[in-house]
């Protein structure tokens, strides 16, 4: 047996190529740390603020869209809403 005993290795003692998609990709993620940016949980205040942003826009659009259908078809509109009142209100009689 020839085997030498060189004592424990360091990374350091490790060469590995700098230019590997797994080193490009570590010192990337190094950048982004040390910039601060966190990808985490946000604080549930300005979650819950960016959701009521998201649901008011989508209520405003909804309702631009639904604008211009009643102003395209009136009568058309005026017999739906006709038809669900009756409806609802057989079920409320129930």
């Amino acid at each position: 047996m020839s085997e030498t005993y060189t004592g424990p290795t360091t990374p350091d003692d490790i060469e590995a190529d700098p230019d590997t998609a797994s080193t490009v990709l570590d010192r990337q993620a190094d950048a982004i740390l040390l910039e601060g940016r966190t990808f985490g949980a946000r604080p549930l205040r300005q979650a819950v603020r960016e959701d009521a942003a998201r649901a008011r826009a989508w209520g405003r659009e909804r309702t631009t869209r639904l604008r211009g259908a009643v102003q395209a078809e009136p009568v058309r509109a005026s017999l739906y809403a006709l038809g669900l009142g009756v409806l609802i209100g057989l079920l409320v009689a129930r």
